[in-house]
């Protein structure tokens, strides 16, 4: 899987998670101004490998 970070159509920057069959797997829910912002957001889903998993009922 490849994290990619872009501009959005408003310039801000987003990330979407693409697996490698080319399927989304998981995108930025808000736009940065900042790109170090927006690498922080991925930096942070990154860290988060190890969260359980917790069903709703």
């Amino acid at each position: 899987m490849t994290f990619e970070l872009y501009k959005d159509k408003k310039g801000e920057f987003r990330w979407r998670l693409r697996h490698a069959n080319g399927n989304i797997m998981a995108t930025s829910s808000e736009g940065y101004k900042a790109k170090a912002s927006a690498t922080k957001c991925i930096e942070n889903v990154k860290a988060s490998a190890d969260a359980p998993v917790k069903e709703l009922k």
